[in-house]
């Protein structure tokens, strides 16, 4: 159905049927199966209701671009803001978002990472229930809404991600398997239902299309590809390496980064070249080191931290040091893991919002801890992401929340606490959960900005800012491949780890026990320190101490490290 004409679709073979109609952007149209059920497109550029209305013929060539000489930044600069559309503001817009990225740039954020927007079922969510995966979500506003935002962030020196979920379908509203049951694999499953059939050309070109439309069409700086675990194939080259390469090649006058959830933990994946340039994807996000981490500050050991919980000391310093746990012993020598080919966090939609209550780092262990914590994020090697309102200290919960009817309802009520307890957290937390299909669960995960403008919001981003041009000016210039790392022989609680890349040496000094411990000297300048004993041996718990020492002959001369806090 175009508008409201019926036309015919010829087999063109293999399963193919097409056919050319004559009609203007903002046309509605829909596919008919044979016993008259109308369906969206599959590659729907947008949705004029929701998922089972007609689809919209759009103009991908018709916004306005104000930034059209944006070319991206390097990866290396990359500080990273994870941001849920709906929850970011009151509005929960793509519009309504623009007016506060000037002041996340302010603050330095370099990058947003934007949970996923593919047409979900429902007003609400999360958005890995896509099931259009070109159509962005009606409910965040049009295409050209989200372009807007784009745009945006580009005028203010901010590149911008988009999360995007290969792995799966939504459970409600996917129509493929009715009329293209070879897209999905029945022999395996995923959590989320049936696997997708990566090994036929056809699906493969879908997904290969998708990322190159979000780059192109939308102008992202580049994608996060979630769970990618779940994508299995037997081709050469895998799907995997098939969408890097072909994405490389699309872009090549442009910075364009590639990020991977991957629970596998694959080297090879985000390998680099000797000049640091990714092989294949930018990064992986780092969930051994947040879960290192939770386990030390929170002292929860449950569920996904279970692992964790006999030695975190040990995992922490292999992936502060080397990227991955364990540190082979070429990894703790020579050419260890190029740091930017992982992301750390503290926190993120995850790690906070799959709690019973979804409560934040702050409220868990207290502001002290969290400075430490943050300061170690953003003055360490890796890429830093920070979760939506951790700039300005938010304490309000983040939840899980969804926009469910009938059984699907009832299963995810029903699977919420099982969910809940791999993710920490008190037994009796369960029986407090909010309903997530309750709208009032997606109305108190929002922002509170009014937090933001305050003393305490102001006074928190300052710190963030100061954070992130120390990061800048002395930890950017020098993350190129290490020559080598150092991780100092320290008692549990402590952390000492030297890098060094060509020209300097980053050196780290952590303290996260519950008493004052002495620690290695350090060379250079001191630029940012947190409970530090004058003697540079001594930190006080919880204490950071962080210096660099420049060894080559582009010493920057007077630099006294103007971050040094006591």
């Amino acid at each position: 159905m175009v508008a409201d004409r019926q036309v015919q679709m010829e087999r063109q073979g293999d399963g193919w049927f097409s056919a050319v109609v004559p009609a203007d952007a903002g046309c509605l149209y829909q596919f008919a199966l044979d016993d008259g059920t109308r369906l969206a497109d599959p590659a729907s550029r947008a949705q004029a209701h929701d998922l089972e209305g007609p689809s919209i013929l759009t103009d991908q060539n018709r916004f306005p671009w104000q930034q059209g000489e944006w070319r991206g930044r390097p990866w290396s600069e990359a500080v990273i803001y994870e941001l849920h559309v709906g929850t970011f503001t009151d509005e929960g817009t793509f519009k309504a978002a623009i007016p506060r990225l000037g002041e996340l740039a302010r603050a330095g954020i370099t990058a947003l990472e934007i949970m996923p927007v593919a047409q979900f079922p429902g007003n609400r969510g999360w958005g890995y229930d896509g099931v259009l995966h070109f159509a962005p979500h009606i409910a965040y506003g049009t295409p050209e809404d989200l372009k807007a935002l784009v745009d945006a962030a580009h005028g203010h020196g901010m590149m911008i991600l988009l999360d995007v979920v290969y792995n799966h379908f939504g459970p409600l509203g996917n129509a493929l398997p009715r009329y293209a049951s070879r897209f999905f694999n029945r022999r395996r499953s995923t959590p989320w239902g049936p696997a997708v059939e990566f090994n036929e050309p056809a699906v493969r070109q879908y997904f290969i299309e998708n990322a190159l439309y979000w780059l192109r069409d939308f102008r992202f700086d580049g994608l996060r590809l979630d769970a990618i675990g779940h994508i299995k194939d037997r081709q050469d080259p895998t799907f995997l390496h098939e969408l890097a390469a072909t994405v490389g090649a699309a872009f090549p006058d442009r910075h364009v980064h590639l990020v991977v959830e991957d629970e596998e933990r694959r080297r090879d994946l985000v390998a680099y070249s000797p000049d640091a340039i990714p092989l294949h994807f930018s990064a992986n996000w780092n969930d051994d080191l947040h879960h290192a981490l939770h386990v030390i500050a929170t002292g929860e050991a449950n569920g996904h931290y279970t692992a964790y919980a006999e030695d975190p000391w040990t995992i922490l310093k292999d992936v502060l040091a080397c990227g991955f746990h364990p540190c082979s012993a070429a990894e703790k020598g020579k050419r260890p893991v190029m740091p930017p080919a992982r992301v750390a966090f503290l926190q993120n939609h995850d790690q906070v919002g799959n709690r019973a209550l979804g409560e934040r780092l702050r409220t868990l262990v207290g502001a002290d801890l969290t400075e430490v914590m943050t300061a170690l994020l953003l003055l360490s090697p890796q890429i830093p992401l920070l979760f939506m309102g951790d700039d300005y200290g938010e304490t309000r919960p983040f939840h899980f929340f969804a926009d469910y009817q009938g059984e699907i309802a009832d299963a995810i009520r029903k699977s919420r606490p099982e969910e809940a307890a791999n993710f920490g957290g008190r037994a009796e937390d369960v029986d407090h959960m909010p309903d997530p299909i309750d709208v009032q669960t997606f109305a108190s995960s929002k922002l509170d900005w009014k937090r933001a403008e305050g003393e305490g919001g102001r006074r928190e981003r300052e710190r963030l800012r100061t954070l992130i041009e120390l990061r800048m000016r002395h930890v950017v210039p020098f993350v190129a491949p290490p020559e080598a790392v150092l991780v100092h022989p320290t008692p549990d609680g402590v952390v000492a780890i030297d890098w060094r890349f060509p020209g300097a040496k980053l050196q780290l000094r952590l303290n996260l026990s519950d008493a004052e411990q002495r620690v290695p000297g350090t060379e250079g300048h001191v630029i940012w320190s947190a409970g530090w004993v004058p003697d540079e041996t001594t930190l006080r718990a919880p204490g950071i101490l962080v210096a660099t020492h420049e060894v080559s002959a582009v010493s920057r001369r007077g630099d006294t490290g103007t971050g040094r806090r006591q």
